[in-house]
């Protein structure tokens, strides 16, 4: 299996655990695998018993067999062992599916160690990276951006490993109360937390700076765990696979995916299997106040906003206007033109945006919708607080902010969707304790994992939003640690 970049056009193939390591490709474009592999009904019935003799950990080694060549299918085996297990995941499903109605399913992400659907991937990764660094005899210093949860993901995963450091930016102020906790409260010596000047759109740019300096990149191994790594994406698919065939009890069926999302990570995991051949119906994409992916997925504009733009809501994860993500989507939508791509989002994006009219072909708001399965809404604060308290009354089930985000937008198109929407769970309520408590006149109840979480004292770095100071820390960190 081959990856390309989305903005070569000269499509200059990389191999997987190279991409692995590297993230971002050095033109500044995303890897996507050349050719997607292809699900097919026989390949849907194995999986079935799959899933069904053996759990989730098996089926991820199948899957991600598809799309790796140079790792060798037994060790692959070994390490989606080690990934997803238990009590890494709280249940030896990893993850389990609750039917609300005929109509309406939950799959829960948020079984892992942070109570966040990054940790699925974040495992993975982990597992990743200290296997091919062994391998090679490296190291790695991972620089990540996050709004709430990749960021306490990242370090579960990769605290205490061989060979690996983290750096991870945050929005200072901009996280919950529990969600800064979470990383600030580590003190492990490969953990560095650092609260940036600034929202998650400058964080994450700011990454990506500092990832396009190849030099600096190469000299000091910066590395990705954002989802700008297609590593991410990888782990993702597997849940869609596996939460299709909780739902489903025959390969003839077709169920939607209603999935909260802010840098277009997450769904677009659910547009690279529907573009396998998994029996999806639609792909819906539902966002908060920040809602930059609903406008395109609805008029055909692409506006990404300014940091000042960018509302601080109660779904803070998702408070992102630009979708890193957003542009493998677009290579697809533009029959992977990379030239076109790059022209979109090195230059477009950055000069205020661009509209379907700049894609080159009329009728491709049409495919979006139709041969792509786009939907999408928009869910405001009093919709969560509505939201949270409507469903613990009608199905006496919690949800978090995030995930009450999804719920009101598929309901909002449950009209246009002729299947079972499937609503795509991101984070524990205990993460969001003051919004439940709002919208319920209770605070959820703390897991028991969880009951020491706050006590932590706390270990982070105030630095401006400014690349050359995160290098600085980074040259720093690295020369006063041996880890």
């Amino acid at each position: 299996m081959d990856y390309i970049s989305t903005r070569d056009a000269k499509a200059a193939p990389a191999k997987f655990t190279d991409i692995l390591l590297s993230g971002l490709a050095p033109d500044g474009g995303l890897y996507l695998p050349a050719v997607y592999p292809r699900i097919t009904p026989e390949l849907l019935d194995a999986w079935r018993t799959l899933l069904g003799e053996r759990g989730y950990a098996a089926l991820a080694a199948d899957v991600i067999a598809l799309f790796v060549d140079d790792i060798p299918p037994a060790q692959i085996e070994e390490i989606t062992a080690r990934a997803y297990r238990t009590p890494v995941f709280s249940t030896e499903e990893i993850v389990p599916v609750t039917k609300l109605d005929d109509s309406l399913y939950i799959a829960h992400l948020s079984e892992g160690p942070t109570a966040a659907f990054k940790d699925i991937a974040m495992q993975l990764l982990g597992e990743l990276f200290e296997f091919e660094l062994g391998r090679r005899g490296e190291e790695i210093n991972i620089l990540g951006a996050t709004s709430g949860d990749t960021g306490s993901s990242a370090e579960y995963a990769m605290r205490g490993r061989d060979n690996i450091r983290v750096f991870m930016l945050t929005p200072a102020g901009r996280m919950t109360a529990f969600q800064q906790a979470q990383m600030f409260g580590l003190d492990d010596p490969n953990i560095f937390n650092i609260a940036l000047d600034g929202v998650f759109d400058d964080c994450q740019d700011v990454v990506k700076e500092v990832s396009a300096d190849t030099a600096f990149k190469t000299k000091y191994r910066i590395g990705a765990v954002n989802s700008i790594n297609w590593a991410r994406l990888l782990a993702q698919t597997v849940y869609y696979i596996s939460t299709y065939l909780r739902v489903t009890s025959s390969n003839d069926e077709k169920i939607s995916f209603s999935v909260p999302t802010g840098n277009f990570g997450d769904v677009c995991a659910g547009h690279v299997v529907k573009q396998m051949g998994l029996p999806v119906d639609k792909l819906i994409v539902a966002t908060n106040e920040n809602d930059v992916l609903h406008e395109f997925f609805t008029g055909g504009d692409y506006r990404p906003r300014s940091a000042a733009q960018t509302h601080a809501t109660s779904s803070p994860s998702m408070d992102i206007s630009r979708a890193s993500n957003f542009e493998r989507f677009i290579f697809d939508a533009t029959g992977r033109d990379a030239h076109l791509t790059s022209e979109l989002f090195a230059v477009k994006a950055k000069e205020g945006g661009f509209s379907t009219d700049d894609l080159g072909d009329p009728e491709c708001m049409d495919r979006i919708r139709e041969d792509f399965g786009f939907l999408s809404g928009k869910s405001t604060h009093a919709d969560r607080l509505a939201t949270i308290k409507d469903t613990h009354e009608r199905y006496g089930y919690l949800l978090d902010p995030h995930t009450a985000d999804g719920m009101f937008v598929a309901r909002g198109v449950a009209e246009q969707v002729d299947s079972p929407i499937v609503v795509m769970e991101t984070a524990l309520p205990v993460k969001f304790s003051e919004t439940i408590t709002e919208a319920l006149g209770s605070a959820p109840e703390v897991p028991e994992r969880f009951a020491h979480v706050v006590d932590a004292e706390r270990h982070v770095v105030d630095l401006p939003n400014d690349a050359d100071a995160v290098k600085d820390f980074i040259i720093q960190s690295i020369q006063s640690t041996g880890v």
